[in-house]
């Protein structure tokens, strides 16, 4: 009986075991003595494996049911989706399934617990009750639906005129996400100032962008909202029921309970309708204007790859921007999950720097589509910024249950005297209380001197850190996965909140990282190549020469 599976409010709950861990942040009250030894690490370990089932799995959705095309398990979105997590927890457990010493596991979730039941050499206590999660997800999702169809039509009907705003067919666009660092005067968050050094460009934006910061960035005449391009018929007729639907045979599928957990947590949100209602909104603008190129914040997602597919119907030519890192646990960057390969993937990938450059080809983007047009979002940093007596940063990241064991993480530390500042994310902000020993800050770490170490768990501030030449520890969590940003044969000291004192106090100072190793600057050279006419410019030796190799 190598695994017993229970539910933490099961009674009969044996106390015959070596080691215990609880999944998908099931409660348990046991001694934290006989807890799964390097628990985070073997969770990472077994999420770093499952990579290629989630591959394969999201292809085969993809392939199974036109709705797939709405979901972010089924583009392997490691932050849109804790599919891979669920395919860690369920790899971890069959990895003691076979030890020789007995492993408490505490599950809560009750598909979750229904997948792990069927591991040879588990013995499954009382299943928790699943009919009660089904039906408050599927009330839920019916009330989120309506709420963003309401929403969204009344976006569409209010910002219909910002259809004027397009000029002639034929020009230029980039696709943005309604980010708070953007400006009406052109200035955007992704793109920096390319819109005053190419005057024909043209800012389309998502339809995440509300009503409100539409209105705000949509002053001129070169930014437009998609919502105008929608319908608010469609949206009151189609969105309530836009919900990913597995097949039968999906559901069945050896990973079955996973598939049907996936689907009804996505589908308790709004998210598949936002999907929907993006790819049609997309799909009509693509269609009436025509633009010879459009740009984006590439990253692979569901939106994205509708969008390729549109394009290139219509002889579209499609730039992404791999704007943000990646790392080896997103796995949504490579064509593996893609249906169709590499036909949703962009004509060219302009990339930030050579470090995710070099990343993306090892995930499977071919050489010939990939360029490196440089960084609008990390800037370089010049010297170091480690000072010993200086307090810690600690850059939360923008999932909330991660951030909250962050602060958890610090808060004992913080007791003993040791100072803490503390940034949340721009998008996310985060809720807690502080103290003289922690302290809110609105600086990021380029803008902060004098830092004793970088603490994070997902996100940029990790490589940031190491820009500045600061200790940087990247916090795992030991029930899920903080996903590793850093691109191939950079790396920061991975901590758990147990060891995160000693880590703290026995660090040895690194090197700077050079910022050019990773990054490069802005070439406005390659961007004004990549929107010309003329399409045979952009072979890969024609962006190079104007990146200046």
């Amino acid at each position: 009986m190598p695994v017993i599976l229970r539910c933490s409010n099961d009674p009969a709950m044996a106390s015959a075991y070596a080691h215990w861990f609880s999944v998908t942040g099931s409660k348990a009250d046991l001694p934290p003595a006989t807890r799964l030894p390097e628990l985070a690490a073997r969770l990472e370990t077994a999420f770093d494996s499952a990579r290629g089932d989630w591959w394969n799995l999201a292809r085969d959705m993809g392939r199974d049911h036109p709705s797939a095309r709405w979901s972010h398990t089924a583009a392997a979105g490691s932050y849109g989706s804790d599919f891979g997590l669920t395919l860690a927890w369920t790899r971890l457990t069959a990895d003691c399934a076979e030890d020789t010493l007995t492993t408490l596991v505490v599950c809560d979730d009750p598909w979750l617990f229904r997948q792990l039941e069927n591991i040879t050499g588990v013995d499954a206590g009382r299943r928790p009750v699943l009919w009660s999660h089904r039906l408050r997800n599927m009330v839920r999702g019916v009330a989120a639906r309506f709420a963003v169809a309401v929403r969204v039509a009344r976006a569409c009907i209010e910002l219909r005129k910002d259809r004027g705003k397009s000029g002639q067919p034929g020009r230029p666009a980039m696709i943005v996400y309604g980010h708070p660092g953007s400006q009406a005067d052109g200035h955007d968050a992704y793109f920096g100032d390319l819109m005053t050094d190419n005057p024909a460009l043209l800012r389309m934006l998502h339809t995440d962008c509300g009503l409100k910061d539409a209105r705000r960035l949509g002053v001129g005449q070169r930014t437009a909202s998609l919502h105008a391009w929608g319908s608010a018929f469609y949206a009151l007729v189609r969105l309530p029921f836009a919900i990913w639907r597995p097949s039968p045979g999906m559901r069945n599928d050896r990973h079955g309970w996973l598939i049907r957990r996936a689907a009804s947590r996505e589908n308790r949100g709004g998210g598949p309708a936002m999907n929907c209602w993006q790819m049609y909104c997309q799909k009509r603008w693509l269609a009436d204007r025509r633009p010879a190129t459009v740009i984006w914040p590439w990253e692979n997602h569901a939106w994205e790859r509708a969008l390729v597919r549109n394009a290139k119907s219509l002889g579209v030519r499609t730039v992404g921007y791999q704007h943000a890192v990646i790392g080896r646990h997103q796995f949504n960057f490579s064509p593996a999950s893609n249906p169709d390969g590499l036909d949703s993937i962009p004509d060219t990938v302009a990339c930030n720097g050579p470090g995710y450059r070099s990343q993306l080809e090892s995930l499977g983007i071919p050489e010939d589509r990939l360029s490196v047009a440089g960084t609008f979002r990390v800037g370089r940093i010049e010297g170091s910024r480690f000072d010993s007596d200086g307090p810690v940063y600690v850059a939360l990241s923008a999932i909330p249950s991660v951030a909250t064991r962050m602060v958890e993480a610090i808060q004992p530390l913080a007791r003993t005297g040791m100072r803490f500042i503390v940034k949340d994310h721009p998008l996310y902000p985060f809720a807690f209380d502080e103290t003289p020993e922690i302290q809110r800050v609105l600086t990021t770490i380029p803008e902060t001197h004098g830092m004793a170490a970088v603490i994070y768990s997902t996100g940029t501030p990790g490589l940031e850190g190491l820009f500045a030449g600061v200790p940087t520890f990247r916090l795992m969590p030991e029930d899920t996965v903080a996903l590793d940003i850093m691109p191939d044969g950079v790396s920061a000291i991975p901590v758990t909140a147990d060891d995160l004192a000693e880590a703290l106090r026995t660090h040895v100072t690194p090197p700077v990282l050079p910022w050019q190793d990773v990054m490069a600057p802005v070439s406005y050279d390659v961007w004004r190549e990549l929107l010309s006419n003329d399409v045979a410019e952009l072979r890969p030796d024609a962006l190079d020469r104007a990146a200046g190799k």
